[in-house]
């Protein structure tokens, strides 16, 4: 009875649903197309099919090495990854080409969802990190396709929220094959909120599982010396609306200590490029755009404007220091291991609650300073562009820290390979 309340009110929101995708196509043209996609309506795959769900840009990255995996154990099997966004599906797209298939999940309407299991055909259902979706997760059960939630982080805010629904979020939750959690932390959440303590194991994080390709560190020196290989750099990325301006008066500061220094800003959603960037200009600084990238970055530029999709951990390469964004303001933070294994010191601000774990060890481990609002991140900057050596030691100990936490693509993959029919 509960699932059909839902189901209702789902139904009921088609309209707004609609609405939003219309209004949010106005900064980012890529939610006006395919809509036939998010009702279900994809193209007829095999059966058999492996799908690997993950939600947008991060969750895609995580996603990479488990799709390379499953394509070395399982040749001529088709792969479906499915994306809830337009970057997401950029992304997937850039890295992996036609080697799988992509389409949009559609929303968890009975109809919509029932027309998407039976043209997809899965035989296995991988959803990415903690999307639960409750007639999705019905209708794989009702097809007997077993659905394994991977990489689970589950924050003490979510759990709360998920528990105001109890007895939904338990039979919702009973659908599940097998959870892959995170840490200790998320696998008991899962359990506090009513999942088989059975059917739940502790892998660890897949963002561990981060292999830059060997051309980095020489792709990230070149670009060093087109930026000018003299001056310091600092790189603001995934930044959330609230965190620019923050990022923009300490960077002010800082260029009274460090006159040549470089700040390198990338907004997290490319819907904020040209607002960030109207932003940077009312500074009166001079202002470059990556997508207009020349060969050399002429020095009197002041901040360069990371407008472009895929160069995150290139930019991050050739940074000196690295403030993760999301987590000055109650985001819940971003992924902080891509600068971690570039070797690059990192700074964070205080809500990194949907990267708890992996933020407690980068400060235990001394990969990075986790800071209490701005006024501390520009001190943190400010120390790190100051000591080389204190640079260096935060870089090493980031990516042995990466290195000696891989092994979760391993374990989930042992999972799955009791459910895969070749």
């Amino acid at each position: 009875m509960t699932r059909r309340l839902y189901s209702l009110l789902l139904y009921l929101l088609v309209p707004a649903v609609l609405v939003r995708l219309l209004l949010r196509g106005l900064r980012n043209r890529g939610y006006w197309h395919r809509w036939n996609e998010r009702f279900g309506f994809v193209a007829h795959l095999p059966e058999g099919t492996l799908w690997v769900h993950a939600v947008s840009v991060g969750e895609v990255r995580a996603a990479v090495p488990l799709v390379a995996a499953l394509e070395q154990r399982c040749p001529g099997q088709r792969i479906l990854v499915t994306t809830m966004t337009p970057t997401g599906s950029t992304q997937v797209s850039e890295l992996f080409g036609s080697r799988v298939v992509h389409c949009y999940l559609p929303y968890d309407l009975p109809s919509s969802v029932a027309r998407f299991l039976d043209r997809a055909r899965p035989q296995l259902a991988v959803i990415m990190e903690t999307e639960l979706w409750p007639n999705l997760f019905h209708g794989c059960a009702a097809r007997a396709v077993p659905v394994v939630v991977a990489n689970v982080r589950m924050s003490e805010k979510s759990m709360c929220r998920y528990l105001r629904f109890s007895a939904f979020t338990r039979a919702t939750l009973s659908q599940v094959r097998l959870f892959a959690a995170q840490s200790e932390a998320d696998a008991t959440r899962l359990r506090t909120l009513g999942a088989d303590p059975q059917r739940v194991r502790v892998t660890g994080s897949m963002k561990f599982e981060i292999n830059p390709p060997a051309s980095l560190r020489e792709q990230a020196q070149a670009l060093r010396r087109q930026w000018g290989a003299q001056r310091p750099v600092w790189i603001a990325a995934s930044t959330r609306e609230g965190e620019d301006e923050l990022v923009l008066e300490q960077f002010q500061w800082l260029r009274e200590q460090f006159p040549e220094l470089l700040l390198v800003l990338v907004p997290r959603h490319p819907e904020r490029f040209a607002q960030v960037t109207r932003l940077c200009r009312r500074t009166g600084l001079v202002i470059a755009l990556r997508s207009e990238r020349d060969a050399a970055l002429s020095s009197d530029v002041d901040i360069l404007v990371g407008d472009t999709m895929g160069e995150l951990p290139l930019l991050y390469a050739a940074a000196d220091v690295a403030f993760v964004g999301g987590s000055l303001v109650p985001a819940g933070g971003h992924n902080l291991l891509e600068p971690a294994a570039a070797g690059v010191a990192v700074v964070f601000g205080p809500h990194m609650f949907n990267f708890a774990e992996i933020a407690r060890l980068a400060a235990e481990r001394g990969a990075g300073r986790r800071v209490r609002d701005s006024g501390e991140m520009g001190a943190a900057v400010a120390a790190y562009l100051a000591n080389a050596d204190l640079r260096f030691n935060a870089g090493e100990s980031g990516h042995k820290m990466v290195e000696e936490n891989r092994g979760a693509l391993q374990r989930t993959l042992a999972l799955l390979d009791t459910l895969i029919t070749i």
